[in-house]
């Protein structure tokens, strides 16, 4: 699985705190494993979440979606590839794809999903991004995959 330009890879295993009885990841971990997601990209990019609060801005989460199509269990290996999928002036959606890495054969999706965020000042009023971080992210708007 190779990663495109504008998306990020997080590697990690499900955790057994993450399980339920049947040692089955339960459904809360996913939207914590976005976060993660997210956090990388931003890296990635050089501008960290902090900075962005810093800065006096917060990306509230306004909405979350997650499809489950296979179950992750304890200790699997798992890759998630996070995009930009759109950008406006006080907005941004953020895609995932969640993948089960096997020792043969092609990955595993197991899920997919999005998280929608709007930009408020340090009072939660809405407000406009910087045009230097709007600048950073609308160009990946078109790297995402097909």
């Amino acid at each position: 699985m190779t990663t495109l330009p504008g998306e990020s890879r997080t590697e990690f295993r499900v955790r057994y705190a993450e399980t339920d009885a049947m040692a089955v990841a339960h459904h809360a971990a996913y939207p914590v494993w976005f976060e993660m997601g997210r956090t990388d990209l931003m890296h990635g990019l050089g501008m960290p979440y902090t900075e962005i609060e810093a800065r006096g801005y917060f990306l509230m989460l306004s909405e979350l979606q997650v499809k489950y199509r296979r179950a992750a269990r304890y200790d699997d290996p798992l890759a998630l590839l996070t995009r930009v999928a759109e950008v406006r002036s006080r907005t941004l959606k953020f895609t995932y794809e969640l993948y089960r890495l096997r020792a043969a054969g092609s990955p595993e999706l197991l899920a997919t999903g999005e998280t929608h965020h709007i930009a408020t000042d340090r009072n939660y009023r809405p407000s406009r991004l910087p045009d230097d971080v709007l600048a950073l992210f609308t160009p990946l708007v078109g790297a995402a995959r097909p």
